[in-house]
């Protein structure tokens, strides 16, 4: 079995003010450093309007298509922006990991990385924020369950900022599992260790400004882990950001690369142990251009160590 590369030209295409940390480089750098890994490349589909749907409602897709501009740059609330090519970007990156879910679910992959932009884990129900249009962690989620039959999906996420939209889409589904480390207090405010979910499945675990990779360690191997053997899920699926690396400019704390091949690992260990291997994991945050590269090449090669 092999390591699915999903991604699309289109997602180049949503572009940004200059100087924003969510700019084109992100991806571009990503993907040259991932092209030493000699991964097979899939073409994201654009997302079937359903399958946005799970989560989001038609107005407020609707509202996105109306927002849309001609021409320029648009501003949707602080720091998260559309451009002519932003729409079909979101439609690439929600069509990855719906695509990614039906590969490995369907035995054509071990497992999957979506490399796209933009990021999805900060979009709720109906508000595009954090630099976000749709919540791919939780649409692909949802897809597993509804299409695929999964009986529990759990997502897993170590982006250093709270996965609010993840929580805020899985917060009443049962059968999943939503893990998310992260420091505290930071964007977006979200993310207590009381927000648990309608039927205890979230599992928040805070993590104080200027910690390393140690404290995040212990936290995952813990009480993340331990929660997640319990829950058993027939996939996982992982929000994979990389901006709590000690150069990022948006955060504080001081991850090395050791540790995202440490929680990589670890991940793909519990996978085998619990899912036949099964792992999807899509592209969140990271904003230092090196640290990302690097980043997400250990988690990547973790996951190709782990489909070999």
């Amino acid at each position: 079995m092999t390591t699915a590369l999903l991604t699309h030209a289109d997602c180049l295409g949503h572009v940004t003010p200059d100087g924003h940390p969510e700019r084109v480089a992100r991806l571009e750098h990503v993907l040259h450093a991932l092209e030493p890994l000699d991964l097979p490349r899939h073409t994201a589909p654009l997302a079937a309007e359903d399958d946005v749907l799970r989560v989001h409602p038609r107005s407020y897709i609707d509202r996105l298509r109306a927002a849309l501009p001609d021409e320029g740059i648009v501003r949707l609330d602080e720091d998260t922006f559309m451009s002519p090519g932003s729409l079909d970007a979101a439609w690439r990156g929600a069509g990855a990991a719906v695509r990614a879910v039906d590969m490995v679910m369907g035995g054509e992959a071990g497992n999957a990385f979506c490399a796209t932009r933009p990021p999805g884990h900060h979009a709720e129900r109906e508000t595009a924020m954090g630099f976000c249009l749709f919540g791919n962690a939780a649409l692909a989620a949802k897809h597993a369950l509804d299409h695929h039959g999964a009986g529990r999906v759990a997502v897993l996420d170590f982006d250093v900022h709270h996965g609010n939209g993840t929580q805020d889409l899985l917060w009443d589904e049962k059968r999943t599992l939503f893990i998310s480390s992260h420091e505290w207090p930071l964007y977006p405010g979200t993310g207590a260790r009381n927000e648990i979910g309608d039927f205890d499945n979230v599992l928040n675990m805070p993590l104080p400004s200027g910690s390393g990779g140690g404290t995040a360690r212990q936290l995952w191997r813990d009480i993340a882990f331990p929660r997640l053997r319990r829950f058993w899920p027939d996939l996982i699926i992982v929000s994979a950001g990389f901006d709590a690396h000690l150069n990022d400019p948006l955060a504080t704390l001081e991850w090395g690369v050791e540790d995202f091949t440490w929680i990589s690992r670890e991940i793909c260990g519990l996978a085998d142990e619990l899912c036949e291997g099964r792992v999807v994991s899509t592209l969140e945050g990271g904003y230092d251009l090196q640290a990302l590269s690097e980043g997400v090449v250990a988690h990547v090669r973790a996951l190709k160590e782990a489909a070999s």
